[in-house]
């Protein structure tokens, strides 16, 4: 009898200690999940992240030149934000590479001096520094 006692201790042990093992995957599998969930974000911010990713195909933008962009397109700034932020953490933008290629756009189509370039470049929104990484890479 207390044999059998102990080898139902045993058993319930074991099935305690698998149902604990079985909610810990759970949570964890549900805290991957979520995680991926906010990584990608709502419907919404995933659209302004891909029209962020199209904007960046076709034509060079400063941080807040990309979001004013969004924001025109009828993004939230928030949607806008979470967009740029994604593209940033994912390594989806250079913002040294959009200044040089705005510089460079700019200089195809009419003469700057290197202050008047740095200038407009701080116009659309770059940084000074963007803007004079942009600006010597260009050949100012």
């Amino acid at each position: 009898m207390a044999e059998d006692e102990a080898e139902a201790a045993a058993a319930a042990e074991e099935d305690r200690l698998a149902e604990a093992q079985r909610l810990a995957d759970e949570a964890i599998a549900a805290e991957a999940t979520a995680a991926e969930a906010a990584r990608i974000g709502t419907v919404a911010q995933q659209n302004a992240w891909q029209s962020a990713v199209s904007y960046l195909d076709y034509a060079a933008f400063s941080r807040s030149g990309l979001a004013g962009q969004l924001e025109f397109e009828g993004y939230s700034p928030a949607d806008a934000e979470f967009a740029i932020a994604r593209l940033e953490t994912e390594g989806g933008v250079d913002w040294n590479a959009q200044a040089v290629a705005s510089a460079a756009s700019y200089l195809d189509y009419t003469s700057f001096s290197r202050a008047g370039l740095i200038d407009q470049l701080v116009y659309e929104g770059f940084t000074v520094e963007q803007a004079e990484h942009g600006a010597s890479t260009a050949g100012l």
